[in-house]
């Protein structure tokens, strides 16, 4: 069994979702979309002003980006922060199926690469991004990686826990609502 197609690579601005998760759809020969990409204009005024996003901002480009992911031919990767629980369920309920890779980096590293990018989200909303992150729980399927190497070998890693969660499914189906009781 190949590796699970509908990837989520998640975490805070400056974990390193864009460029793990590019490099990861170029290792299983899928799409990639930034979901910054797919934020409405009002939103990216909104980040770009300083101004943390609430749920009402996020529920209509969370859906987007499920939409987007269950659409892509073939399966494809998302860099999408999905910082807590109910925007992955969001994304859950739009692409069953979806596997969550969250990428671990310590906040003052964050801090060092918010400041050292162009972006719409100034590095002032670290705070926000950090307050508002709800790690992955063990019900979802996923899991936690740190984003320590270079892009390529944090984007093998992901690879080869992909697979063995691919080898895994094999044996024992993961439940594609993990709010389903067995």
């Amino acid at each position: 069994m190949s590796a699970p197609r509908r990837i989520v690579v998640m975490g805070p601005a400056g974990s390193g979702k864009t460029a793990v998760g590019a490099a990861l759809a170029v290792d299983l020969a899928v799409d990639f979309v930034d979901a910054d990409d797919l934020h409405p204009d009002a939103n990216v005024a909104k980040m770009s002003a300083g101004i943390a996003l609430d749920d009402a901002d996020r529920w209509p480009w969370l859906d987007i980006v499920g939409r987007t992911l269950a659409a892509l031919p073939g399966g494809g990767v998302v860099a999408c922060s999905a910082l807590a629980r109910r925007y992955r369920d969001r994304i859950r309920a739009a692409a069953p199926g979806v596997v969550f890779v969250e990428l671990l980096v310590d906040r003052d590293e964050l801090a060092r690469r918010m400041h050292a990018r162009e972006h719409f989200m100034p590095p002032a909303l670290l705070d926000s991004q950090v307050a508002a992150l709800e790690h992955l729980g063990a019900d979802e399927r996923g899991f936690a990686l740190p984003n320590s190497g270079s892009v390529l070998e944090v984007a093998a890693a992901a690879l080869a826990q992909l697979d063995a969660l691919a080898r895994t499914a094999q044996t024992a189906p993961i439940d594609p609502d993990p709010r389903s009781t067995r």
